[in-house]
């Protein structure tokens, strides 16, 4: 194959268009991706620059001026159609975006109301630095708690505590890799389930495109990544009254694209995914929003300065997909997972893209029985299933969602605005699931997704992004949220 590559390579440079203008390429002095990449999902993938090709006599939108990633790829999550993309498979360090395969590997290994008592050595290997959310040894957390830990608060405390669940580190390690290579991520190499700073640890923008494809077609997935904030369990303190008490805390998602911040709108349509932040990766993103009948993943790496920039540039990406997505000839392909019978790059085998047979079966409460849709593909913005909505309990656990509905009418013109995504069954928004379900079950489906207690209000600000300072970004003391506006920077652990 590298030779192939070797020998075609001076051919497909001549033949492939010249970046768009605008769109910001290496400079003197900076990192360069290498000559030759993968070309797994085409060759064009492989080619270092921007891959874009206009379709004949189309008016293709320019890529906004802004770009500053070092790797980037815009992809239908639908029809995994690769729409543009920049240095795809440019192996670079992933930061807490790891963390969807990690979650991706093992959700479906572990019933969410299972109760563990957390021990001092499953926390050992928490890297100084790392964000928390704020498990404390001895005491008890249920799976569920767990995982709202890890895609809201990016809790590394919360990931080495699964992992030990697991069989420890090693062993998910392990799983991880083999996970990655199912899913054709070929890209990924994983040295620390959780994301934090590594020697030899990288994935790609393809890659980390390749697992939020997955893991959004899965309902429990889908419903943690689209969660805004909820409470945690917290210590056990004496009351008023003489009687220990365990107590809770508020936490909040740090995907800020879900919750805005200073100077950033929430996207109208976003469904998750994950951020990240170290000092050797920079800040990293992958998203999935929904505007109409199209469904878009867009993943960032590595852009210039910290705070929102990696948000703001995956906005102006989702934006240009929007606009340009039937003007462009695809570049290539999001493969499909081992073991999906066709080769079109939607999942068609009956089980979520990725999940192996041995772990078919959904945890307690999870199913993703009626998550599918006609396409059997990712409609991953719509299709946050009955199961895994009722599962999080909104009422039980707190939880409070953006559901990443957008308004299919009268929506601002860039696809940002104040305006909060259309209510579940709304006017604005007639049908979503009675056309996906196709039954007169679809109905009574509806009123009970709506007595869980949805809510179409904007949340405040995030809190600072999850990785911790140093290698893991700035730390969340697992207490409250940061100060909205408060810095990605590093700061004092």
């Amino acid at each position: 194959m590298a030779a192939t590559a070797v020998l075609f390579l001076p051919c497909l440079l001549a033949t492939a268009p010249a970046a768009a203008a605008g769109a910001a390429e290496e400079k003197p002095g900076e990192p360069s991706p290498p000559a030759l990449m993968s070309t797994v999902g085409g060759d064009r993938l492989g080619l270092p620059g921007t891959q874009i090709q206009p379709r004949a006599g189309a008016g293709v939108p320019e890529l906004p001026a802004s770009l500053t990633s070092r790797s980037w790829i815009v992809a239908d999550a639908e029809t995994g159609d690769v729409l543009a993309a920049k240095n795809a498979h440019w192996p670079l360090a992933p930061a807490s975006t790891l963390k969807m395969l990690f979650a991706d590997t093992l959700l479906p290994k572990f019933d969410p109301e299972t109760v563990h008592r957390v021990t001092r050595e499953e926390l050992l290997e928490v890297g100084p630095g790392s964000s928390l959310v704020g498990v404390k040894e001895g005491l008890t957390y249920t799976v569920r708690d767990l995982w709202l830990g890890v895609f809201l608060r990016s809790g590394n405390d919360a990931v080495h505590v699964l992992a030990e669940m697991n069989g420890g580190k090693e062993e998910t390690v392990r799983e991880m890799n083999e996970h990655a290579r199912e899913l054709g991520a070929l890209d990924t190499h994983v040295v620390s389930p959780d994301g934090y700073d590594a020697e030899g640890q990288v994935s790609s923008a393809y890659d980390l495109t390749l697992i939020a494809r997955s893991g959004m077609q899965k309902p429990d997935f889908r419903a943690y990544a689209a969660t805004v904030r909820a409470t945690f369990p917290g210590d056990v303190e004496k009351g008023e009254d003489g009687e220990r008490k365990r107590g809770t805390f508020e936490i909040q998602n740090t995907n800020r694209l879900l919750t805005g911040d200073v100077g950033l709108e929430p996207y109208e349509g976003i469904a998750g995914v994950k951020n990240g932040y170290t000092s050797q990766a920079g800040s990293t993103f992958t998203g999935v929003a929904q505007r109409g009948d199209r469904v878009l993943l867009v993943t960032a790496m590595h852009p210039e300065g910290n705070g929102v920039r990696v948000y703001q540039e995956t906005a102006a990406l989702l934006d240009w997909g929007f606009e340009a997505a039937d003007d462009v000839v695809p570049v290539g392909q999001l493969v499909p997972p081992e073991g999906v019978r066709d080769g079109s790059g939607k999942n068609t085998d009956g089980r979520p893209a990725g999940q192996r047979e041995d772990t078919a079966a959904a945890p307690s409460g999870h199913t993703a029985a009626g998550a599918h849709g006609p396409s059997g593909g990712a409609d991953t913005a719509l299709l946050v299933g009955a199961a895994a909505l009722l599962a999080l309990g909104a009422g039980a656990y707190g939880v409070h969602r953006r559901w990443p509905l957008p308004s299919l009418s009268g929506s601002p013109g860039a696809g940002r605005g104040r305006r909060a995504p259309a209510a579940l069954g709304s006017p604005e928004n007639p049908g979503t699931l009675e056309r996906l379900l196709g039954s007169a079950a679809a109905t009574k489906f509806v009123v009970v997704l709506r007595r869980t207690g949805a809510s179409a209000e904007a949340p405040p600000a995030a809190a600072a992004d999850g990785g911790g300072p140093g290698r893991g970004g700035p730390a969340a003391d697992g207490k409250a949220p940061a100060a909205p506006g408060a810095p990605d920077g590093p700061a004092t652990p």
